[in-house]
């Protein structure tokens, strides 16, 4: 999963794109609201996590423009604790709202629940087979055993699993899977898609030749 931060203090920015990639997802970074709205409309984010407090335009501001033309889930941080400001976002399009400080981890469980939302599972486990996939734990399992995956492996079976039954193309995986400052131009996909059926079996994920991946 592919997450934008835009956010203008650089410890925070820095700590919270830190602890996403720590937990396998992919990780853009804008500290103004202008860069951030350049971001978030010219790249499909699976969510982006949106300061409201920004040099240039503010979060209201580019959640207004962004929600004229798209859906991306969108988590809103504020100082201010305040209803009317909660309201002010929700009603301009936010999907959720976080009152700084926060923990991290549910910073982590909003973000779950906002794309989970937004490929319309109800529910942490995807089942699939003999294979199931807890989003919450973010934990593969195979016969109802752990199946230890890398954070990257992870991210792919996440991905393809929160959309089954549809084919992804590989563009849409590396943009979907890697960062702005990882190589698209390399074989990863390929090696990823390997060890993943080594372990899950060589019919987990299939190959639509000229088209993408799937998981059926």
């Amino acid at each position: 999963m592919r997450i934008l931060i835009v956010e203008d203090e650089p410890d925070l920015l820095a700590s919270l794109a830190q602890a996403l990639r720590e937990e396998g997802y992919a990780v853009d970074t804008s500290d103004n609201g202008d860069d951030g709205l350049f971001n978030a409309e010219g790249t499909d984010y699976d969510a982006i996590v949106l300061d409201v407090m920004l040099p240039g335009l503010d979060g209201w501001e580019i959640l207004k423009r962004l929600r004229k033309i798209k859906k991306t889930p969108v988590l809103m941080l504020t100082a201010r604790d305040q209803t009317r400001d909660r309201v002010k976002g929700l009603d301009t399009g936010a999907d959720d709202y976080v009152i700084k400080p926060f923990d991290l981890a549910e910073v982590f469980a909003r973000l779950r629940a906002i794309i989970r939302r937004s490929t319309n599972k109800t529910t942490n486990l995807i089942e699939i087979g003999q294979v199931k996939v807890d989003t919450a734990a973010r934990q593969v399992f195979y016969l109802d055993k752990i199946i230890e995956l890398t954070a990257r492996e992870y991210a792919l079976v996440e991905y393809l699993a929160l959309h089954r039954g549809v084919v992804v193309t590989r563009t849409q995986l590396y943009e979907h899977l890697f960062d702005e400052n990882d190589s698209s131009l390399s074989n990863l996909l390929d090696v990823h898609v390997s060890n993943i059926r080594k372990k899950l079996g060589a019919d987990f994920i299939i190959t639509r030749r000229g088209h993408g991946y799937c998981i059926a």
